[in-house]
């Protein structure tokens, strides 16, 4: 019999440059390679041949509810690196109930959070692109 296992939304830890963020939207992040590691190539015999690629570029994609005071710290780190093309930062997210980890060392925001103003509270989506995203996708405990 199986273990029962138990996901907890709460448990995700976003960490960008050092500040973990909150206020978060229903779906709060994705994470994503920008290519597939290997692609198939198929010669007119049928020979099969994998072709590795080096690319671990990667995003990460955040939804914030657009009444958090992280959007405004996300706002003044594309600020900053607009201004001195130096802005790079780290990012951590991590299942702190499971064994799920997403990091890179040198990430920088890629492009501002869309505006849109509505009878009721909204979101903010803000993109990360991640020079070598390396991934650790696992079950939770």
């Amino acid at each position: 019999m199986a273990n029962l296992k138990t996901y907890d939304p709460s448990a995700i830890a976003i960490v960008i440059a050092g500040r973990n963020l909150e206020n978060l939207a229903d779906t709060f992040v994705t994470i994503s390679r920008a290519e597939d590691s290997y692609t198939t190539t198929v010669g007119a015999d049928g020979e099969v041949t994998r072709n590795y690629n080096p690319n671990r570029t990667g995003t990460v994609v955040v939804t914030l509810k657009q009444s958090s005071d992280d959007n405004l710290f996300l706002s003044g780190l594309l600020a900053a690196d607009e201004l001195s093309k130096l802005g790079t930062f780290p990012v951590l997210i991590k299942d702190t109930n499971g064994n799920s980890l997403y990091t890179a060392a040198e990430a920088w925001v890629q492009k501002a959070a869309d505006a849109e103003f509505a009878k009721e509270v909204g979101d903010r989506e803000w993109t990360i692109a991640c020079k070598e995203l390396l991934m650790v996708s696992a079950g939770s405990f």
